[in-house]
Formats: structure tokens, C-alpha cells, sequence
């Protein structure tokens, strides 16, 4: 089971993945941790990612995704997966840019791979981004992901969080998720 962890910045998802990864005893790959210098930079600047900035990456974490499909290894992605695109480009790699429709995009549906959906309001998550510290994600970004960002449809293996409920109650979700799955 892969849980990729989605939302825009601020809303949660690096505390969620480090609870689960606690919690559950899975290995956690945080979606930051593999932005190229130059993206990192770019966000700093109080600059938003291109489709084709945010593409290397993309596809670094969908090969970290199958590497531990194929060694049969549960695991948690952090990432932001804003638009259905990008949902497409973590499960199928470059092969979700290859659609038969130019702008045509599929459901973003693999066995055994979830979206955990954390969503919020704008002013609860600019809020958070505000008090945090040491990110580069500058809080003035906020707006641009969430003019972009395309919630997942029900029938693309996600489940919807609420980010104002507790991290406890949203990992108890989870694990009640997990126990219906086995």
C-alpha cells in the first residue's frame, strides 16, 4: 500500500505522512526533499512552478513510488499533486503525458496506491503558512496552488481529510481505511 499524501503547502502534509510513518511503522518520502536546487530557489523568490518545473520531480517521486510497489513495501509520499496531471505522472511516469487527447486527463487510479486529500480554506492554511518558519515556501504562494489545484474525483482512490480535525481523529481514518482494505 502507498499512501501519497496530497494538498497545497501549508495545509499539513509533512505532520500527517511523519505521524502515519510513526504510527504505522512505514518509511516516509517527503516530496520537498527531491525538488530540484533551482525549484527550491524559484519558490523562495516568491515564484510558483511551471507544469514543466514541477515535471522532474514529479517523476523522481513516481519512481520512488514504484521502486517500493516492486519490492512490495508499504510507504508514504508527500507531495503536493495539485492538478490530476500530476496524480497521473506519480502513478504512470511519463506516460500520463502521452494521452490520446491533447488536455484529456484519465482518473489517477492504481491498485494498492491512495491519496490522502487534505483540504482546508485559504485563510485557515495562509494562516498556518505564516507562523511557520524556515520553509521555503513563501505564504504569498498560496493562492497561485490553489487556482491550480484540481480535488481528487471520487473515483480516483482518494479519500477527502478535513484539516480541521485533529491529526489523531485523521489517522484514525486511515487506519480504519487500512482494516477495510485487508
Amino acid at each position: 500500500m502507498i499512501y501519497v499524501v496530497m494538498g497545497v503547502s501549508g495545509c499539513g502534509k509533512t505532520t500527517l505522512g511523519a505521524f502515519l510513518s510513526h504510527k504505522l511503522g512505514w518509511p516516509l518520502h517527503e516530496g520537498d526533499d527531491f525538488h530540484p536546487v533551482e525549484n527550491v530557489e524559484k519558490m523562495s523568490r516568491g515564484e510558483p512552478l511551471t507544469d514543466q518545473g514541477r515535471l522532474p520531480w514529479l517523476l523522481k517521486l513516481h519512481d520512488i513510488i514504484q521502486r517500493e510497489m516492486s519490492s512490495g513495501r508499504n510507504a508514504i509520499v508527500v507531495c503536493s499533486a495539485l492538478r490530476r496531471l500530476y496524480g497521473q505522472v506519480l502513478l504512470f511516469g511519463s506516460k500520463a503525458l502521452t494521452s490520446s487527447e491533447p488536455g484529456s486527463v484519465a482518473t489517477c487510479s492504481l491498485p494498492g496506491v491512495w491519496f490522502l486529500f487534505l483540504y482546508g480554506t485559504y485563510d485557515m492554511i495562509h494562516t498556518r503558512m505564516v507562523a511557520r518558519r524556515g520553509h521555503f515556501m513563501q505564504p504569498d504562494l498560496l493562492r497561485s496552488q490553489f487556482e491550480v489545484l484540481e480535488p481528487p474525483a471520487p473515483e480516483e482512490n482518494a479519500i477527502l481529510l478535513d484539516i480541521r480535525r485533529s491529526t489523531d481523529d485523521i489517522c484514525r481514518e486511515i487506519q480504519e481505511h487500512l482494516r477495510q482494505l485487508s
